[in-house]
């Protein structure tokens, strides 16, 4: 049986081959013009069994199909051709490097995590690029955040050059061609990309927390401001709906503290304080709507092939608590709201969480817990994470053990921390009797790699020096005109462009003032009037006295607690901070 396979069609369309009963099956664009081969013949144009194939409405039956290779060659509008069968690359794995073997990455142990490690110029990207690209062409789409902008260079075709022909021949690489990937590219300040956003609601207290530095004690006063406003039912789209919470939190603190905990003025002017630095360093660019959607980074194309969705991180990581941040909102946002899907022949996405060492680096044990659950269960949701750091002990050992799929870059033991890293990489890896892990380690040249992967039945082979195969794409940034242009391509358009802004926290709270400021002096006149009478006590009965309050007053209270309390059980927050079951419309 030949199984499942894609021809690569170089050009602008994909094709399936499938072996059914001895026909070979090939799903075209109509129009196609199709090229058939006996073993001894020449190239033959096909539209009749005569040739030993036909086409009908865009699909091609070839029959006797282990005798025959076939040439697509498309028309005018599609352009390019088809590799023949044996030139195909099996699209169940990923072709990562050569080592005394090929190397590969199967596609059904892709979402049991992995690690990119090594020294500055010792070839990451490279490595994290191949498994992008490998990834894509199986139809998984992947995110990556691009902290250098180099990664960029997967929206373009490289260039052939006598260097990388050289590493394809010597790896042994079959239809190696220069291609883009499709591409659509996202930024949080709006320059590089699509504009990404979320909710203060939405990113939660924990993670709001940690972006604005704070102590304990000031993120318990955030934890009572957000439980609050769940219980009310207030939306906090942005910073100004946080800070009319604040306010409020302030200006009612004695109800607050009695029923939710001791809340501090201080603390909440320390709050504050963040909040205004936050502002002033450009954080308030990832609050408000339209909110992100996380169905935007499970796009695959009209072909077929995973997009790729890549954040411009270049002066987001400039905030590191602000970067990691993001990315751990987005994972756990993934975490929560993907259905269990167990173990798939591929996975759902491929998540690449570059510096990975920022999401660990003064993080509280508590944080690290969650971490280590969210990676541990999101495999079953299909979603493979893939942390790219210098040193493998950036991650810590309770997470680096989930981490089935490595590929370890050199590194130099010039300092004792690097010996350290050094020793940690070596006692990860599955020995080879053949290899000196802790010596080979930092002898490898840019390009090679120390490679571990899961086999069958998900046991992990022995690590193999491994050359890394160039990839398809440019190994380079893209320039603004070429960013614009596929910006302008992009299926996304326009609707993350446009802030909205619709009633949330600022406006209510902002409501509610006004109307107890113009019930007081409604009060005041009534009081001066002095009714007298009967009309005096019915007055007394609706509005209430200075020592009772009235009927009004009492059906507007419970009003406010029944809607505050359904609102409380539509607002559930998962393991960190975030909207258990996605945003509320």
């Amino acid at each position: 049986m030949l199984g499942a396979a894609i021809y690569r069609f170089i050009g602008r369309e994909e094709v399936q081959q499938q072996r059914t009963n001895s026909t070979l099956r090939l799903l075209l664009p109509a129009g196609t013009r199709i090229y058939v081969q006996r073993r001894s013949g020449g190239w033959r144009q096909g539209g009749g069994r005569r040739y030993y194939g036909y086409r009908r409405e865009g699909r091609v039956v070839c029959q006797n199909a282990m005798n025959l290779l076939a040439n697509v060659r498309g028309n005018s509008k599609a352009g390019g051709r088809l590799l023949p069968p044996e030139r195909t690359q099996w699209m169940d794995k990923i072709l990562i490097g050569m080592g005394e073997q090929p190397v590969n990455l199967l596609a059904k142990y892709g979402n049991r995590h992995g690690l990119i490690a090594g020294a500055t110029g010792t070839g990451k990207t490279i490595s994290l690029m191949v498994l992008a690209e490998g990834f894509s062409r199986m139809g998984v789409p992947v995110f990556i955040a691009d902290v250098k902008g180099d990664v960029a260079g997967l929206a373009m075709a490289g260039i052939a050059n006598d260097k990388i022909q050289q590493r394809v021949a010597q790896i042994g690489i079959e239809g190696y061609v220069n291609e883009p990937s499709p591409v659509v590219f996202w930024d949080m300040f709006g320059a590089g990309g699509h504009r990404v956003r979320t909710t203060v609601s939405e990113i939660g207290p924990s993670l709001l927390g940690r972006i604005l530095e704070l102590n304990d004690i000031q993120e318990g006063v955030l934890e009572i401001a957000f439980k609050l406003a769940d219980d009310q039912g207030l939306l906090l789209l942005d910073l100004d709906d946080l800070r009319a919470l604040l306010t409020f939190v302030v200006e009612h603190r004695k109800e607050i503290s009695s029923e939710y905990g001791l809340v501090s003025p201080p603390s909440v002017a320390a709050i504050q304080r963040a909040l205004l630095t936050l502002e002033r360093e450009g954080g308030e660019a990832l609050f408000g709507e339209p909110a992100f959607e996380l169905n935007e980074l499970l796009r695959t194309g009209l072909n077929g092939r995973g997009m790729i969705s890549i954040l411009a991180s270049d002066q987001l990581i400039l905030k590191p608590r602000l970067y990691s941040s993001l990315l751990l909102w987005l994972l756990s946002e993934l975490f929560e709201n993907l259905p269990e899907v167990g173990d798939l022949d591929k996975p759902k996405l491929a998540f690449f969480f570059d510096e990975a060492h920022l999401l660990f680096d003064d993080a509280p044990p508590i944080l690290r817990q969650r971490v280590e659950q969210v990676v541990r269960i999101i495999r079953s949701k299909g979603v493979g994470v893939y942390f790219c750091s210098q040193f493998p002990d950036d991650v810590p050992n309770e997470i680096l053990g989930q981490l089935g799929n490595r590929i370890q870059h050199a590194l130099r033991a010039y300092t004792p921390r690097d010996q350290k890293a050094v020793k940690t990489a070596a006692e990860t890896f599955v020995a080879n009797p053949k290899l000196d892990v802790a010596e080979v380690i930092s002898q490898l040249g840019v390009g090679e790699a120390l490679v571990s992967t899961l086999q069958e039945k998900g046991v992990p082979m022995p690590v193999e020096r491994t050359i890394i195969c160039p990839p398809s794409c440019r190994m380079g940034a893209v320039t603004p005109e070429e960013r614009a242009a596929v910006r302008a391509g992009s299926p996304v358009g326009s609707k993350y462009d446009s802030a909205v802004n619709r009633e949330s926290a600022y406006e209510i709270l902002s409501r509610r003032t006004l109307e107890k400021g113009a019930g007081e002096a409604a009060s005041k006149d009534t009081q001066t009037a002095k009714p007298s009478g009967r009309g005096g006590m019915i007055g007394d009965l609706l509005w209430g006295t200075k020592r009772r309050q009235g009927m009004v007053e009492t059906f507007a209270k419970q009003a406010a607690r029944t809607v505050g309390s359904t609102f409380g059980q539509q607002i559930l927050r998962g393991v960190l901070g975030g909207i258990l079951g996605g945003r509320r419309r």
